[in-house]
């Protein structure tokens, strides 16, 4: 019983995965959030393919600890969930410089130190839906994009973090 319920679910999934609708060519905008404080983005995508496209980031950070800038590059596959309502997921990386503000040690709190920041360079998934207005040239998203710090990442409080982001692109 549980494998045929399985087997249904897959399908379905396939099947919507398959159904797509078309992307746009071309979408331009923002993309703004951020796991630690706020962050803008400009954002621009590029289809690939029928139901593939590239995504790239490039934006400023500002938070308690730091301030920077990065760029993400992503690959993403859509599926359609009906309407103009679609979901995607996708992975990719990124590179960027951080600027820390002054601390206190952990070891002598009396003492304040500047953390050296720099170059950082991280890898990332991403997981969103957006809505594709009828009548406008216009996509709304919401994503998820888990980043992993892989060089640079000495001076995070960690290596993990979730950006969630608002999107709102014009298609062309």
């Amino acid at each position: 019983m549980k494998i045929t319920k399985l087997f249904i679910y897959g399908l379905f999934f396939l099947s919507a995965s398959l159904s797509a609708q078309e992307i746009a060519n071309h979408t331009i905008g923002l993309r703004l959030g951020d796991s630690d404080g706020f962050g803008a983005e400009i954002s621009y995508q590029k289809s690939i393919g029928r139901y593939t496209r590239a995504e790239l980031n490039l934006g400023y950070r500002d938070s308690r600890e730091y301030d920077g800038v990065k760029a993400v590059l992503m690959f993403q596959w859509l599926g359609n969930i009906g309407g103009g309502l679609n979901w995607y997921y996708g992975f990719g990386g990124g590179a960027g410089s951080a600027k820390f503000e002054p601390r206190p040690s952990a070891n002598n709190p009396a003492v304040i130190i500047q953390p050296e920041g720099g170059l950082f360079v991280l890898v990332a998934g991403d997981l969103g839906v957006e809505y594709n207005f009828d009548n406008l040239p216009l996509l709304i998203s919401f994503d998820i994009r888990p980043e992993i710090g892989v060089v640079g990442y000495g001076d995070f409080d960690e290596r993990f973090y979730f950006d969630f982001g608002l999107g709102l692109r014009y298609q062309f």
